[in-house]
């Protein structure tokens, strides 16, 4: 294996340092990249630079804009600027060059997709896959190298902030998207944590390792305090999955698991990952993680010494590390350990092509000289076909909670060729209704303007019925009254006066400002005095403010012959009381710029394309209500004695009719460990029929209850979910078709590792979204050698 020993130590620093941001190494002055006096010193001070860390990114954190920012068609040349100055001035070796992609290239001229939670909506692995490749292709083009992508997180507590970034709170669902991600970003061969990366792919360093989810109270960055069990249960699940897609690396994480960092956390960053899994990738930390041991260790030496031993690599923003030469001289870290993290830096750099691992410390590639070539020009075709699947995808978030008959919403009646057509009045009133950044999510670049391509609910609802027919009154802010109430309630009484429909958008917003205030690590810090979600934003209260829910109530009490709620938001909300004063609720995650349309066209078809990715409670306090906790033996509370609202899963359209269509022979409902875990699978067939005049697109979910013997079942789970397409039936006849759900080692083993295993067990399945197995669930048993399943007496 090439290494890096030949390095001076010094300079093998140099290459697991990323300290610098890259707005800071860069400038776009008169037209051209000027690089800066830090990118200079820190070149000089280590004879290079591991890895630089967003020259193209733009949000108020950076203070990068379309007036002062890199203009996209340029950032390949702004790239080549820095890495010229880095071959050249420093010891040969080019940089990586890495940017944040949580929900598309997060630059100027970026495209925006729906955010995590709304593709969890979705369940559809192809879509995802194909996203990623769109999103990788778009970020390539542009010079980059390394994507920082969200998706690790399983949300357990929705006060967290930064539920928008996590696939919704099943381990199995977020396993499946995130394998769909890392394969559609690094191309289909790159199956290995050594495997090249094509060079229309980037490496994909995945983020949060592990267990963010379920910090304390839903606080960032806040402990963990769970065992072993539900470590590898629900939280290993999505990395595992990750690491058998041959992910580039992964980020560990701010928070401790039962008291320990994970950025100093040896079991999980060597134990687990290298020696229990054999991924042999990178481990980037978070950004000042490492910095944060502070609080655990003596100095910043001491600090990087934990981190480095634990099996952390590269580091973001740090201070620490620029002690590592200290560390080393006090004997509290092997210069070993610093020669086999710079190892790991420059094998990523070989696999995206910036060098050939020829000699002992690497020559520059033919991507990592100083003469970068400029990005390719831009395909129409390609971009159209990337917001077509932007679109899918935001049609795919919008779910159709609760519906009492209110919907579909009338279409204009335009027979009469004489007399003007004639429809439906709106009322449209919420602070979400006309707003296109509370679609958009955190990690968002800014928008351009014109946005031709964007529409928000009062831009769709116009563009169908006409001006005249929608009055838009927003009546509150996100967390509170407008500046003028009295104004605004009287905003709100003309628009429904004689109105038919009273649409109401509540919600909330991710929405960061160039004035606000954010800490060391870009998360909020204030005032953002009327953001509700994002990093930094997390929640002690989840029902929306009395504000919005005041809005819902004028419309209740007007003379309006439906009232219709729509909430875009990007954590579960407890919508109880919504639910009791609407007539139909549709909930999307955070749907992106496409938001708007595939809103209305759910309102005006009455079909959502998704499901829910996370349990709603039912009030504030009753957390947990995730629909797969351990079956309870205590009941829930003297004031809420149902703690979940809405389930997982729900939103599957009324026309649409799953039933289990198994194997009647017994012998196909059992496997043996042996067979499971040697890759035997279990075919579970569900007919699909679909009863309306319509063709549907649905995610057909398979749940299951896993009997084990001493251990307390959860109360459902995620086995498989299929994405189906069922042509429309007629007036007399259901059309149907059949989907064919594959259960193999990773749906019926055990996950109490953090990676599956076959264990004897029986696992009662069955669909819809009942919490409880229907009458009409099938059982599974897995045997040992004897054919026992240790459950059955």
């Amino acid at each position: 294996m090439t290494t890096s020993a030949s390095l001076p130590l010094r300079e093998r620093v140099g290459q697991i340092n990323q300290r610098l941001k890259g707005w800071e190494a860069v400038h776009w002055v008169d037209g051209a990249p000027r690089i800066t006096d830090v990118l200079r010193r820190e070149v000089d001070r280590w004879g290079g630079i591991g890895a630089i860390y967003g020259v193209l990114r733009a949000d108020p954190w950076s203070q990068v804009r379309w007036s002062n920012g890199i203009p996209p068609e340029r950032s390949a040349e702004a790239y080549a600027a820095v890495q010229e100055y880095v071959v050249t001035h420093g010891a040969g070796l080019p940089t990586l060059f890495v940017e944040e992609v949580p929900h598309g290239l997060m630059a100027l001229g970026g495209t925006t997709l729906p955010v995590n939670l709304a593709l969890g909506a979705g369940m559809d692995t192809d879509l995802t896959r194909e996203l990623a490749a769109h999103v990788a292709a778009e970020t390539r083009a542009r010079g980059t190298h390394v994507a920082l992508v969200s998706g690790l997180d399983v949300l357990r507590d929705p006060r967290w902030g930064r539920a928008e970034e996590c696939f919704g709170e099943d381990p199995a669902l977020a396993a499946l998207l995130v394998e769909a991600t890392v394969r559609g970003m690094q191309g289909t061969d790159a199956d290995t944590a050594a495997s090249m990366i094509a060079a229309d792919r980037v490496a994909v360093v995945a983020k949060h390792l592990a267990a963010q989810g379920a910090g304390i109270g839903g606080r960032n960055g806040s402990g963990a305090p769970i065992g072993r069990r539900e470590l590898g249960e629900i939280h290993l699940r999505p990395a595992y999955a990750a690491a058998r897609a041959g992910v580039a690396g992964f980020m560990s994480a701010y928070n401790d698991i039962d008291g320990i960092p994970c950025t100093a956390n040896r079991e999980l960053l060597t134990g687990t990952l290298r020696e229990d899994w054999g991924w042999d990738g990178l481990v980037m930390a978070d950004g000042t993680a490492i910095d944060r041991l502070r609080d655990s260790s003596p100095d910043p030496a001491t600090a990087a010494a934990i981190a480095l031993d634990a099996g952390v690599d590269l580091s973001l923003w740090d201070e620490a590390f620029t002690h590592v030469e200290e560390a080393v001289e006090r004997g509290i870290l092997d210069e070993s350990v610093v020669t086999r993290a710079a190892d790991r830096v420059l094998a990523l750099k070989h696999r995206v092509g910036l060098v050939e691992l020829t000699g002992l410390t690497g020559e520059p590639g033919p991507l990592g000289r100083a003469d970068v070539p400029a990005a390719r020009p831009s395909e129409p075709e390609r971009e159209r076909a990337f917001l077509v699947l932007a679109e899918r995808a935001a049609a795919q978030s919008v779910v159709v909670v609760h519906d009492a008959g209110a919907l579909p919403l009338p279409a204009i009646d335009s027979a009469a060729d004489t007399a003007p057509a004639a429809g439906p009045v709106f009322a449209l009133l919420g602070p979400n209704a006309a707003d296109l950044d509370a679609q958009l999510g955190d990690y968002t670049p800014p928008r351009p303007s014109p946005d031709p391509t964007a529409s928000t609910v009062h831009s769709a609802l116009v563009a169908r019925y006409g001006t005249e027919r929608v009055r838009v009154a927003p009546g509150s802010r996100h967390r509170g009254e407008l500046d003028d109430p009295r104004a605004a309630r009287a905003s709100v009484s003309a628009a429904l006066d004689d109105a038919d429909i009273a649409l109401v958008v509540l919600g909330g917003t991710s929405r960061r400002s160039y004035d606000d205030e954010f800490a060391d690590n870009g998360a909020v810090d204030g005032p953002a005095p009327d953001t509700t979600n994002g990093e930094g934003v997390d929640l002690s209260q989840l029902a929306l403010p009395d504000a919005q829910l005041a809005l819902l109530r004028a419309a209740r009490a007007s003379d309006a012959v439906r009232v219709v709620t729509v909430v875009i938001d990007g954590r579960p909300r407890p919508l109880d009381d919504v639910i009791a004063l609407s007539d139909a609720v549709i909930l999307a995650p955070f749907p992106g710029p496409a938001g708007g349309e595939a809103i209305v066209r759910a309102l005006t078809s009455g079909v959502g394309g998704g499901l829910l990715p996370t349990t709603l409670p039912s009030a504030d306090g009753v957390l947990p209500v995730a629909h797969d906790e351990r079956r309870e033996t205590a009941r829930g509370y003297l004031d809420a004695r149902h703690p979940a609202g809405t389930l997982f899963g729900t939103g599957t359209p009324p026309a649409i009719e799953v039933v289990v269509r198994p194997d009647p022979s017994a012998a196909s409902l059992t496997i043996s460990t042996a067979a499971l875990g040697a890759g035997g699978r279990l075919t579970i067939e569900v007919e699909v029929a679909n009863s309306s005049a319509s063709e549907i697109s649905v995610a057909v979910p398979l749940y299951g209850r896993r009997h084990e013997r001493g251990i307390r079942p959860r109360r459902r789970t995620l086995l498989a979910v299929a994405r189906v397409t069922v042509a429309a039936g007629s007036h007399t006849t259901a059309s149907r078709t059949t989907a064919s759900l594959k259960l193999g080692l990773d749906a019926l083993g055990s996950w109490a590792t953090g990676r599956p295993e076959a264990r004897p067990a029986e696992i009662v399945v069955w669909t819809g979204s009942a919490h409880d197995p229907t009458d009409d669930a099938i059982t599974i048993r897995v045997t040992d050698e004897k054919g026992r399943t240790e459950w059955a007496s």
